[in-house]
């Protein structure tokens, strides 16, 4: 079984996400969605909200399961059985660190492939810390994110 693992922090799971782990499980026999803590980060959602949301969002796609994962990527991989790291590109500008986190992990452990993937056009200006910002100001994000993602938005912002 060709499996693959798809980290970020995910906070939350947006449509441009979805999209990149739709292309990894047209690839891959299983995609592990691996829901990482980023220490330069301060998550709106705690990592058991974000598994929960993204397990919804999930769910009815064949071969992708949510884990938590803690430590370096890499180890959560080999964990995992994986052969490759899946990462989402939307521009150039994501290139540069992204080629850089690739190089390390190969360093780290060369067995693991890391393959970047484009989402669909209409996702590529789409990030977290853009919905979050929507949302913060109570704009409908209902276009980016999945139904159980915008509820949740709304509910943390509500209170």
């Amino acid at each position: 079984m060709r499996t693959a693992l798809y980290p970020g922090t995910f906070d939350p799971i947006t449509n441009g996400h979805i999209d990149i782990i739709a292309r990894a499980a047209r690839m891959f026999d299983r995609v592990v969605v691996a829901v990482a803590v980023n220490s330069n980060k301060s998550p709106m959602f705690a990592r058991k909200e974000r598994v929960q949301l993204a397990r919804e969002a999930l769910a009815t796609m064949p071969g992708v399961e949510v884990r938590e994962c803690s430590g370096l990527i890499v180890e959560c991989a080999e964990a995992e059985g994986a052969i490759a790291l899946v990462r989402g590109l939307r521009a150039v500008s994501d290139f540069e660190f992204e080629m850089q986190m690739a190089l390390m992990n190969r360093k780290l452990r060369a067995e693991i492939d890391t393959i970047f993937l484009m989402p669909h056009e209409r996702y590529t200006y789409l990030n977290s810390s853009i919905i979050r910002e929507l949302a913060r100001y109570g704009a409908p994000v209902e276009e980016f994110v999945p139904a159980n993602v915008a509820r949740a938005l709304r509910e943390r912002h509500a209170a």
